[in-house]
């Protein structure tokens, strides 16, 4: 699941669940686009040729996301959560939800981030707004 900082973009990953009305809380790997662009210029730089899970390390769920667009974007959004089933019988394609072992890019570039610390680097921290009481 692609991510990027430009909350905008109505295809971010971001962008879309926070559009929804409810989400599916799932765990899934997922891709810091601002990250891990540079590092695939590297890597034709360094001729790595093979199979490399390009994402970040670990997981985090929709819920997750959500609470960090909650605490750095906007304090008054609000969602919902519904079971898979509940989901299955309101969306057309079935969705896949993943955890991917990145270790062997973590291997090559060890000062990759976690998700969830790329998410506060390069997404959130860059889109902060400034809320006063």
């Amino acid at each position: 699941m692609p991510i990027s900082s430009d909350l905008s973009n109505p295809r971010n990953f971001i962008t879309k669940i926070s559009r929804y009305n409810k989400v599916v809380n799932i765990p899934n790997s997922m891709t810091i686009l601002d990250e891990l662009m540079p590092i695939s210029i590297e890597m034709a730089k360094r001729n790595l040729r093979g199979i490399y899970n390009f994402t970040n390390p670990g997981v985090v769920s929709h819920n997750e996301i959500l609470q960090m667009y909650k605490e750095y974007i906007d304090p008054e959004y609000k969602w919902e959560n519904f079971t898979l089933e509940e989901q299955a019988k309101v969306i057309v394609a079935a969705r896949s939800n993943n955890e991917m072992d990145a270790s062997k890019l973590k291997n090559e570039f060890p000062e990759l981030l976690s998700i969830k610390e790329s998410l506060i680097k390069y997404v959130f921290e860059p889109n902060k707004k400034s809320f006063t009481n």
